[in-house]
């Protein structure tokens, strides 16, 4: 499985950005597709998923202003962020999880949220 984002950028708090992942290969192993974001100096966390029957799941820090979805059962996934924060700031990784646990990354789209 190939993963590719995009969308990153700069934005001001209390802004708006939409990051998109296209996944591609043998996508129908895929389970859960979702992002990670990893913020300067500290490890990578998660932040939200869809499985493949639509269900979503979303970090604390981040529900009621990102949304995850799809288009159709696998292939691209969107992240928009929304009330964005300084600590919001940060790679953000486009990550799928096959039936058989394994994860695959993309190689991260960069944000950047000022105050």
């Amino acid at each position: 499985v190939q993963l590719v984002e995009s969308g990153g950028g700069l934005v001001q708090a209390g802004g708006s950005l939409t990051l998109s992942c296209d996944s591609s290969g043998n996508i129908f192993i895929v389970k859960t597709l979702g992002w990670y974001h990893q913020a300067p100096g500290k490890e990578r966390e998660f932040v939200a998923h869809i499985t493949r029957d639509g269900t979503t799941e979303y970090a604390d820090s981040v529900k009621g202003r990102f949304t995850v979805s799809r288009d159709g059962p696998v292939g691209t996934v969107y992240l928009q962020m929304s009330s964005l924060k300084p600590e919001d700031t940060g790679v953000y990784y486009c990550n799928v999880i096959t039936y058989s646990g394994t994860p695959y990354w993309g190689r991260g789209t960069q944000v950047t949220v000022s105050s």
